[in-house]
């Protein structure tokens, strides 16, 4: 079954009140910019439908910013194996502070380390057997912090990261929560993340876990995604979702130990709300109704609309660049599916997934936290000229795109612009 879009429940012969002011919305940006054509509105043509984006991406469609050389999912037979990255041979290792460290006055300590030495560290079949009792479920956009684009949306599924840390038994002196994967043995290539102990543990009840995740889309997790076991931490951007999981060690170091933070990186900045536009073409045709369309990303502040702003460029070759002032409009957004039972794998249902309600099966915010979904607005009655289009997110605080920004490298997002002509 297609799952309705935002110009799919449009109807074409009837304008709804909602649609008469988002039309006219588009009129006046026209008009404003410079000639709205005098066809009347019932003669131009239907906007063309923006193509289907599924809300949940398929496993091979995500885009890959994996890092190492060679790439860990590179690997083949035998030194997969010796690398622990096949679902029989991975092992993931717990253990905590094992040396005096100047800054930490008290080390960390557990009463029950899980290490190879030891024969006790963790295999998939145990962590398989820990998800019949607390598995999770829920949908989650990735998002590089610092790349324009969404990497892609999926079902991921696996254990909450607490309940993995109470087979340690006893904790004394423990802060952060340092975790780092699989990098080809070689220290320089290492890639670390951490998270403090209150939000590995003290997860609000109702809110999203940090966890080890072990399917993507109802699917066992490729290599290429991370797999056997990956971290995935829903409020976060992709790089503390720590792919190919194979050690976490419990510190009493107050310090985030993240990779990113030595490149001026925020490594605790949480997903930022923001729109990001699809492409248009260069040129198009005058009087032919525009579709224009994009991604928003419900950040941790959520979503409360989409806008869009027009802008004419009538400077002359040779002048400088004259822009009409800024007005914003607000954009159509995606509707929550009517069945969910088309859009999640088969045997999930909706009630059984975070951010859902478990009785009535529809979601408790839309679009649901961290997650993204399309929006959609139409342009008509463009006179010819060259055009501007920016688009923006504002959070349920009120804060627009980019804003609330102290640096960019808190995640990036920026306004995206597409120039286009019309003729």
């Amino acid at each position: 079954m297609k799952r309705p879009s935002a110009l799919d429940s449009a109807d074409s012969t009837s304008i709804t009140r909602r649609d008469f002011v988002r039309t006219n919305s588009a009129f006046a940006v026209a008009a404003f910019v410079g000639g709205l054509s005098t066809t009347r509105a019932a003669e131009v043509p239907a906007p063309p439908k923006p193509a289907h984006r599924p809300l949940i991406t398929p496993a091979a469609k995500f885009s890959d910013v994996s890092r190492g050389n060679p790439k860990p999912h590179s690997l083949k037979g035998e030194a997969l194996i010796q690398a622990r990255l096949t679902p029989e041979s991975w092992r993931l290792e717990i253990t905590a502070d094992t040396a005096a460290n100047p800054t930490i006055k008290e080390i960390a300590d557990i009463s029950k380390p899980l290490t190879l030495a030891d024969g006790n560290a963790l295999d998939l079949a145990a962590l398989l057997e820990l998800g019949k009792k607390h598995s999770v479920r829920f949908l989650k956009a990735m998002q590089c912090l610092n790349i324009p684009a969404p990497l892609g949306q999926g079902l991921w599924e696996g254990v909450p990261l607490r309940e993995v840390l109470r087979l340690c038994g006893r904790m004394n002196n423990v802060r952060r929560i340092y975790f780092w994967g699989f990098h080809n043995n070689d220290p320089k290539q290492l890639f670390r993340s951490s998270l403090s102990y209150t939000q590995a543990i003290e997860t609000p009840p109702g809110e999203l876990p940090a966890f080890l995740a072990y399917r993507l889309n109802g699917e066992p997790l490729s290599l290429i995604r991370g797999g056997p076991v990956r971290m995935v931490i829903p409020w976060a951007y992709g790089f503390k979702s720590i792919k190919w999981l194979q050690r976490i060690a419990l510190t009493n170091d107050y310090r985030a130990n993240d990779t990113y933070a030595e490149q001026n990186n925020d490594p605790e900045s949480f997903l930022k709300t923001a729109a990001y536009i699809d492409g248009l073409p260069a040129k198009i045709p005058a009087g032919k109704p525009i579709a224009i369309t994009g991604l928003v990303m419900a950040g941790l502040s959520g979503v409360k609309r989409v806008e869009y702003c027009l802008q004419r460029d009538d400077s002359k070759p040779g002048e400088p660049k004259v822009e009409a002032p800024e007005q914003w409009n607000e954009a159509q957004l995606e509707e929550p599916p009517a069945d969910w039972s088309s859009v999640l794998p088969v045997g999930v249902a909706s009630r059984q997934v975070l951010g859902f309600d478990s009785n009535t099966g529809k979601p408790a915010t839309w679009p649901l936290r961290y997650s993204m979904i399309s929006w959609t607005a139409t342009l008509k009655g463009l006179a010819p000229g060259k055009y501007a289009l920016r688009a923006r997110a504002v959070d349920l605080n009120g804060f627009a795109q980019p804003e609330p920004r102290a640096s960019q490298k808190a995640g990036r997002n920026a306004l995206e612009l597409r120039e286009f002509q019309v003729m």
